[in-house]
């Protein structure tokens, strides 16, 4: 039977499924992760839902359902949002999600506990069971409880979480940083500065095979101090994840950059940790010396992991949309443990799970963009924005590219060409009746700022429709940034209020991105492209 293809973002396209913790179980792959709102002011509005495919077709995800409610769990409404969750079989058969509850923005998310749910399949429904807990039935609270991850290794229970800042690197016993953490993890001064390391870091604590209770004490994985390590420049932040490949411990990580998902090995699971490298970065950067303010999307968190299907290796991560941190979709990628235990870093690309490049035939969504940048895109970092820059958004049930502005570039990777064709843009002019506009709050993180790539200016311009002169607007057609251009389609403006075509014809063959430029004093939208 013909596999049908997939693409980035590879859930339904009005799905926003981030933080994913990807696992095979029996003969399916199986999505976990968090679940935001299409153009949600903050992060995880939605119960959790399950989303399985084949592990021999990728392009098949099913719709499990909804597996768990934030409702189920005790402390709620007190916190509404359950966030970034990961499941594990335990050695009875059954199938436990540990995950934490937050608040908007994430306020709370760092000062409670583990909880845990159960089910008897993989895809739930989940019945909530408990919470992590000590020997004497009190709550598991050393460190920050956040962002949990499990394995069941060789039937011994590890399970993964933490949060890091950096107050005590460089201030340690500042008053003004203590109050800080005391603030921000709900911790008492003496409980903060009890810790012989620090409350923040990454941890490792063993469980019970009732899969709650303590069996070998909470302990950092890494030194939290890390300057003169290997992790110097690529400090643990969250979404802490562990994976065992042969022998090797594999823990991979969202770091304090806070775009890229980076890797370090151990042959034991709690210690001795070596940082490797990054394996993606959700703008690119550091692929080929890439700088952060030469970032080919809007960047911001990331969380996910690696993991082998049908003998293939993926790294799962999160995209960003909606001009904000709060409307994330899940994405993947090949990659390849080298001989030598190595990740390198991959590409983000548009056909991710697919076996291999997309067709050059028939329509796509525009939205399937790995690559949308004007050239100076911000970062995002728990942020909304107001400031116009090129985006993946939604009006209704129609999903596409707004403020497409001069200079744009809108990239696809991979196609395979067939040679001579016609190629179209289904293109409509920006205006106040048809730009996507979300009544929520504006926020933007103090880490935002931190490259340079956005200034507090940028906040202040008015995000308004341009009504004046329609002069030539022109889409340049590539397939190699460095070579001729493959196509120009011109856009007439005057008869552009509605979606509608227009088309050049190319002549190319071979595996090859695509890549539009779009020229012009208007603003406009893309919704999709088709080759003929």
């Amino acid at each position: 039977m013909q596999k049908n293809q997939v693409y980035n973002p590879f859930l339904p396209l009005n799905e926003y499924i981030p933080d994913g913790e990807p696992h095979v179980f029996g003969d399916r792959v199986y999505h976990y992760g968090s679940h935001d709102k299409e153009g949600g002011y903050t992060f995880c509005m939605e119960d959790y839902v399950v989303y399985s495919a084949p592990v021999v077709d990728l392009s098949d995800w099913r719709y499990e359902g909804v597996s768990y409610k934030a409702s189920q769990d005790p402390v709620y409404p007190e916190l509404k949002y359950m966030y970034a969750p990961d499941v594990v079989k335990g050695n009875d058969g059954k199938f436990y999600l540990y995950y934490c509850m937050g608040g908007d923005y994430g306020y709370g998310g760092y000062s409670g506990h583990i909880s845990v749910a159960v089910a008897d399949n993989p895809a739930g429904p989940f019945e909530y069971l408990g919470f992590v807990r000590n020997k004497d039935g009190s709550k598991m609270m050393k460190y920050i409880c956040f962002d949990p991850a499990v394995i069941n290794d060789d039937g011994v229970i590890r399970l993964y979480y933490g949060t890091q800042y950096g107050y005590e690197e460089d201030y340690p016993g500042d008053e003004k940083y203590i109050e800080e953490e005391v603030g921000m993890f709900g911790r008492t001064r003496e409980e903060i500065l009890s810790y012989e390391d620090s409350i923040n870091g990454p941890n490792v604590v063993v469980l019970e095979d009732d899969m709650l209770t303590v069996k070998e004490e909470a302990k950092h994985i890494i030194p939290y101090k890390i300057k003169g390590t290997s992790f110097e420049g690529h400090p643990f932040f969250e979404g802490a994840s562990m994976r065992k490949v042969g022998d090797k411990y594999y823990f991979v990580y969202s770091s304090w950059l806070n775009h890229e998902l980076c890797y370090a090995t151990s042959d034991y699971p709690d210690r001795d940790f070596t940082f490797g490298g990054t394996i993606v970065s959700n703008g690119d950067v550091g692929l080929n010396g890439r700088e952060s303010k030469d970032r080919l999307n809007m960047t911001g968190t990331t969380h996910g992991s690696i993991v082998d299907i049908n003998g293939q290796w993926y790294v799962f991560y999160h995209r960003l949309t909606h001009k904000s941190d709060y409307s994330r979709q899940a994405c993947a990628e090949k990659i390849a443990i080298e001989s030598d235990g190595s990740i390198k870093q991959v590409e983000i690309t548009s056909c991710g799970l697919n076996d291999g490049p997309l067709k050059a035939d028939g329509e796509y969504p525009a939205v399937i963009s790995c690559n949308l940048t004007n050239g100076h895109m911000p970062h995002g970092s728990n942020s909304v924005y107001a400031f116009h820059f090129p985006n993946v958004t939604n009006k209704g049930d129609e999903r596409f590219i707004a403020e497409v502005e001069d200079g744009t570039l809108i990239g696809y990777k991979y196609f395979d060409y067939s040679g001579s064709s016609s190629f179209s843009l289904n293109v409509r002019i920006e205006n106040e009746a048809n730009k996507a506009v979300f009544d929520i709050p504006l926020r933007v993180d103090e880490r935002s700022f931190e490259d340079g790539s956005l200034s507090k200016d940028d906040l202040d311009t008015v995000d308004a429709v341009f009504e004046g002169d329609t002069k030539a607007a022109y889409f340049e057609v590539y397939t190699d940034l460095d070579g001729d251009m493959a196509g120009r389609i011109d856009i007439d403006l005057d008869n552009a209020e509605n979606w509608t075509w227009f088309g050049c014809g190319i002549n190319v063959s071979g595996v090859h991105p695509l890549y539009l430029i779009y020229h012009g004093s208007r603003r406009v939208q893309l919704i999709s492209f088709k080759f003929n």
